[in-house]
């Protein structure tokens, strides 16, 4: 959502699990599974990249287009940046019914410790992802 259609990844474990956790309460199992890839780095070299080193005022526009304009496409292969957590998306709330201002919402941002997040938006970007093993992880 936050960076468009595509498969993605996190670089932090807590993160992964955390998304697995709010899949299994959501479906009511007892466990599900992490999975955990490498990605060769000349990928980088060769594809089309959007990285974004903290929660900015680029990453922001760039996350409100994906999230509000209905037909907002890009043509990046991968896209790199900060994770919204369940805090991040109540200031975004507070932003989109215009109760926060662009400025607000960034210095408020700036003051929570996000994890990552990796889009592999094309088919090209996926042939530098490489699958390792898979973990369980417990309700």
């Amino acid at each position: 959502m936050d960076y468009g259609k595509g498969f993605y990844t996190t670089t932090s474990k807590d993160q992964a699990d955390k998304w697995v956790a709010r899949k299994i309460s959501a479906t009511g199992t007892d466990k599900g599974f992490t999975n955990i890839y490498s990605f060769d780095e000349s990928g980088f070299e060769t594809l089309n990249v959007l990285k974004f080193d903290s929660a900015n005022e680029q990453w922001l526009d760039f996350v409100m287009q994906n999230r509000t304009e209905k037909n907002f496409s890009h043509d990046y292969d991968i896209v790199y940046g900060p994770v919204a957590n369940d805090r991040v998306y109540a200031a975004f709330a507070l932003y989109e019914d215009g109760m926060l201002d662009k400025e607000g919402l960034i210095k408020e941002l700036r003051a929570y410790k996000l994890a990552d997040q990796v889009l592999f938006h094309s088919i090209k970007s996926l042939e530098y992802l490489h699958f390792e093993n898979t973990v369980e992880v417990c309700k």
